[in-house]
């Protein structure tokens, strides 16, 4: 189905329309005015300034070391760059977990200073008072169930979550939960394409997968993965759409070359 130009701006309430037709969500990351631009004039229904920037933007193993303020920065930087798509931010790791006050207070910095449009935190049913607390402030919650990598460290692997009967109970108990507190949306990332399937069945709120299968009601990547400018990272549910990595590289290269040679300025390229 092609990109609806019609629609001005995207908001929850469009989203959940979107679920009821049946018309899927794209969603990608973004953290930066260019990138952002040009991902927003495509058409993207959602542009997440994930926490994944620690990984892609800062050269991080893990998006643990990532800051409040690192997230404010980038997402300023995004939605500077927006005009039609709803702009979702992670609350970084250590702003929300175990502390409600806290998470409330992380969540209106970033509305406040970035203005963004939304905030997505992990977990479940351990972190509802958060959520609650958020949501009663008047801020839409995206939530995040399945591999959750800001708990890399108790998982201790990046491998298929929920495989178990008792775990995929649990996820989707967290989900009904999730949906329950108020939140617009969940990311499922990680998990069996059935359970994905059986959980987008039961919620009347959209979901997002990612490494989730088809049966999600939209899909997510991170924009350095889909365009091929990171190369480590080849999980089986990531297609790059194109190799920037190589493509950029040998533009550089190319530049180089002009410059060593005297090729570059030529006179028409000088004043």
């Amino acid at each position: 189905m092609s990109v609806n130009k019609e629609i001005k701006r995207i908001t929850t309430h469009v989203l959940q329309a979107m679920k009821l037709r049946g018309e899927k969500i794209s969603m990608l990351t973004a953290y930066d005015y260019s990138l952002a631009r040009i991902v927003d004039e495509a058409g993207i229904d959602i542009i997440l300034v994930g926490d994944s920037a620690s990984n892609v933007m800062a050269g991080h193993e893990t998006p643990l070391p990532f800051t409040l303020d690192q997230m404010i920065y980038h997402a300023s930087s995004v939605v500077r760059a927006v005009k039609r798509s709803l702009v979702v931010v992670d609350l970084p790791f250590g702003t929300y977990q175990g502390n409600s006050k806290l998470a409330l207070e992380s969540t209106i910095r970033i509305m406040k200073e970035a203005g963004a449009h939304a905030v997505k935190l992990e977990g479940g049913a351990e972190i509802s008072d958060s959520i609650r607390r958020i949501l009663t402030a008047g801020v839409p919650v995206m939530g995040h169930l399945g591999l959750t990598p800001q708990s890399i460290y108790k998982f201790g692997t990046y491998t298929v979550r929920a495989r178990e009967e008792a775990e995929a109970e649990k996820l989707m108990e967290d989900a009904l939960t999730l949906q329950e507190l108020g939140c617009f949306a969940v990311v499922l990332e990680k998990i069996p394409a059935e359970l994905t399937k059986k959980v987008s069945e039961k919620l009347h709120i959209p979901t997002i997968g990612i490494g989730g299968g088809l049966h999600a009601d939209g899909q997510v990547l991170v924009l350095h993965d889909m365009l091929g400018i990171t190369k480590e990272f080849q999980p089986r549910f990531l297609r790059r759409y194109l190799d920037l990595f190589e493509t950029i590289k040998g533009a550089v290269e190319h530049y180089i070359e002009d410059v060593k040679n005297r090729e570059f300025p030529n006179e028409q390229e000088q004043y």
